[in-house]
């Protein structure tokens, strides 16, 4: 086996994302480009813990909120 084929023990963040914070980066990944004429759109997410424990209803807060940011971003 070789050293890279072992996996470590531990996860250490730092080796792998800034590789990849980079790559978006540098990509433009991060920017959306600001189309005239049409309004902004954006929506609220507060923490998913702001309530207390964690519960369904957070999760399907969650997964409608993304639903609706990926349905706009696809619109343009």
């Amino acid at each position: 086996m070789t050293e890279k084929s072992v996996l470590a023990k531990t996860y250490n963040p730092k080796e792998v994302e800034e590789k990849w914070y980079r790559f978006w980066e540098d990509g433009g990944y991060f920017h959306q480009p600001v189309l005239s004429g049409r309004e902004p759109f954006s929506i609220v997410m507060p923490p998913p813990n702001v309530t207390g424990s964690l519960h369904l209803g957070h999760a399907l807060d969650n997964t409608l909120q993304d639903i609706l940011t990926r349905f706009r971003r696809m619109q343009g």
